[in-house]
């Protein structure tokens, strides 16, 4: 075996050890809050990988894809709560939502195919407020989402009798909940990167590149532009849903206000930020992005333990900071902390 494979077989021993021990070192080390947080890092990475598929592979812009992540959750309250009084098992229901997301996101694309740019990014806008809305109203005449108040008392993520929010062990007792969905947030997150992976050198992958270059080209080349375009909603829709059930086990509760517009924001600047196009940037994005503001809302802390007053207000500084820091890094390096190198030559002008 050369020395470069040695060094590279080495450096992902190294990492695999690193990902494995990093909730335990953060129990010890920082708090138990920050393994949620970085079980959150996980979500958005699964979430920021299906929106890259359609904006990042095919070029659709979609400032609308928080509504297939509010219906992989809705779905899987609806069928593992109280509301209804059903209890069904994992495997059922985490499918069901991410067919039922797939679906949305083909009933999203048939009507905008001819749309483009600016225009498709409205349209997918009002979509995302239309299914916020929708739930919030959906309580009269009968009472399906509880409105704003939301579903509560929703069962954990679950195999048999198997709850990953109880420590079910004795031998490892830093074996907690969080923990134990980090554990299956990982190997999730690593599932939904090989198959990006897979997909961007696959004929389905090129095909969605041509289109994402050139429309017009590749038509002409013989790529069926409405079967391709629809395939990148649904399969971007498919992995929201899929992030949208396993946040409604991860945190017991879900409401209309945490699928805002803000939200689908976040997730396009994940994508922005790591480098579209890019898996390892868009995962590097999504972890940057959920973990920078919460340590920056140390910055208040720091002010109330020294100073014993607030100068400014915590939550304005420690948003304030991080736009500046958006701002800095599209200036910095506009195509993202781990650029993509068809993007790298669009930034360059020299495009292929």
């Amino acid at each position: 075996m050369s020395h470069s494979r040695r060094s590279a077989w080495s450096t992902y021993a190294a990492l695999a050890i690193g990902l494995l021990a990093l909730p335990f070192l953060l129990q010890a080390g920082i708090g138990r809050s920050w393994v949620r947080i970085i079980d959150m890092a996980l979500l958005y990475s699964m979430l920021a990988l299906g929106l890259n598929i359609v904006v990042g592979y095919a070029g659709l812009l979609d400032l609308g894809y928080i509504a297939f992540y509010a219906v992989g959750a809705y779905v899987y309250a609806l069928l593992d709560s109280p509301q209804f009084g059903l209890h069904w098992p994992l495997w059922a229901v985490l499918p069901i939502g991410a067919a039922c997301a797939g679906l949305s996101g083909v009933l999203l694309g048939a009507p905008t195919l001819r749309l483009r740019g600016d225009y498709l990014a409205i349209v997918t806008l009002g979509f995302g407020e239309i299914i916020r809305i929708f739930l919030n109203n959906l309580n009269e005449p009968v009472n399906i989402t509880n409105g704003p108040q939301g579903i509560c008392l929703i069962d954990s993520v679950h195999l048999g009798t198997f709850s990953f929010s109880h420590n079910h062990t004795t031998m490892l007792p830093g074996l907690t909940g969080p923990v134990q969905y980090y554990y299956l947030f990982l190997a999730l997150t690593l599932l939904v990167m090989f198959i990006a992976l897979r997909l961007q050198d696959s004929r389905v992958g090129r095909a969605w590149a041509a289109i994402r270059e050139d429309e017009l080209a590749a038509a002409a080349s013989g790529i069926h532009l409405r079967n391709f375009k629809l395939l990148a909603f649904a399969m971007g829709a498919t992995f929201g849903g899929l992030a949208g059930g396993l946040f409604a086990g991860f945190q017991g509760f879900v409401s209309p206000e945490s699928f805002n517009l803000m939200e689908s924001v976040m997730i396009l600047c994940m994508i922005v930020l790591g480098g579209m196009g890019n898996v390892y940037g868009v995962v590097l994005g999504a972890i940057t992005l959920t973990v920078l503001p919460e340590a920056l809302r140390m910055l208040g802390d720091w002010q109330l333990n020294h100073l014993g007053h607030v100068i400014v207000d915590p939550n304005d500084l420690r948003m304030l900071i991080f736009g500046l820091a958006l701002v800095a890094m599209m200036l910095i390096r506009p195509a993202g902390l781990i650029r993509s190198r068809r993007h790298q030559r669009e930034y360059a002008g020299d495009r292929p």
